[in-house]
């Protein structure tokens, strides 16, 4: 059953209920019902969602929630940090219209396609962009706790884009409750500088092979895996060669997250670690999420950097994904809870 209404719908199907807000194409307030009987709600949503003025900060992080699509993915992080690896004079000269691609700061319109177990919606770009039209579709499994998500990119010419599929998810308040469970991957890679210069927590520019042991800003190493942390902090891993599998376990509320994705488009998971530690408005060192982000792409960086070489791409990793109007690409995901 899908409630109408302009600026957002919402599903209710047997094993649960998912709302999808206009702006951003976002998932909003989502319940699933594991076989006992019991609703869990994984996904995000910005404490400051009802607070006035929040529009001042950009409509994507305005409305910050649950999980969406990024094209293209990125905006320029200018550092004096970069090593030479990187080629991050890009960042300095690099201009983005709309921080993580026009689709997450607009409205997109939900279509009525005939389908009544699902919600499609679908946005037109302004037409000087390569990016057409992306149409996304979210169907709840009528067997299951899960959505099946589908995303395609229309194009008007040919392009290298950094794509993502940005999962925000929420952490419980107790330290260490949250476990982080990435399928097999080749590389997993520090921020190349700083995210957030008041509150670190990785050190710069390292390689690790294990979530549970990654180099820290203090010279220690440090379990990644377990969240939250118990000091304030805001930085981003990426881990590359993944095999299209994520998953966590909320020990305080005993559920399983697992997110699944086509690794052959998007080869990488970025992870935003969101654990109180941005304290300019609406922020305000309250923010406490995971971000859970299948990506192709260098941390987020630039798309002109996505483009370049760079230590991921030289390394044998894309970080754009080369797209044709001659042939929309489609990509397929699923996202499913399920008991401990």
């Amino acid at each position: 059953m899908s409630k109408k209404d302009s600026k957002r719908r919402a599903f209710a199907w047997k094993h649960g209920v998912v709302s999808i807000d206009a702006l951003g194409g976002m998932i909003g307030p989502t319940l699933f019902i594991l076989p006992d009987g019991r609703a869990v709600s994984p996904f995000h949503i910005a404490p400051w969602w009802d607070e006035p003025k929040t529009i001042d900060v950009g409509r994507m992080i305005s409305g910050l929630r649950g999980e969406w699509p990024c094209v293209p993915f990125g905006y320029p992080a200018p550092s004096d940090e970069y090593p030479d690896a990187w080629p991050g004079h890009l960042e300095e000269i690099a201009v983005v219209d709309d921080e993580h691609g026009y689709s997450s700061n607009s409205d997109w319109s939900f279509v009525d396609d005939g389908c009544e177990d699902r919600i499609s919606l679908a946005i037109d770009y302004p037409t000087e962009h390569a990016v057409e039209r992306l149409e996304r579709v979210v169907q709840p499994d009528p067997n299951a706790a899960a959505l099946d998500i589908s995303l395609t990119i229309h194009m008007r010419r040919e392009s290298c884009e950094p794509i993502a599929l940005h999962g925000c998810f929420r952490l419980p308040r107790t330290v260490g409750r949250l476990i982080l469970e990435p399928g097999n991957f080749k590389t997993g890679r520090t921020f190349p500088a700083t995210v957030e210069p008041k509150a670190p927590i990785f050190a710069a520019d390292q390689i690790f092979n294990s979530l549970k042991s990654v180099p820290s800003r203090e010279g220690h190493i440090v379990d990644a895996s377990a969240l939250p942390f118990a000091n304030a902090g805001e930085d981003l891993l990426q881990l590359d060669g993944i095999n299209g599998q994520f998953a966590f376990a909320n020990l305080d509320e005993n559920f399983r997250l697992n997110f699944e994705w086509d690794h052959s488009v998007l080869p990488s998971a970025l992870l935003w670690y969101s654990n109180r530690g941005t304290s300019e408005p609406p922020w305000n060192n309250r923010n406490m999420c995971i971000g859970i982000e299948p990506i192709c792409s260098p941390f987020g960086l630039s798309p002109d950097l996505a483009r370049a070489d760079n230590p991921i791409s030289v390394a044998g990793i894309a970080t754009c994904v080369p797209l044709s109007p001659k042939s929309p690409l489609t990509i397929h995901y699923r996202i499913g809870v399920s008991s401990i």
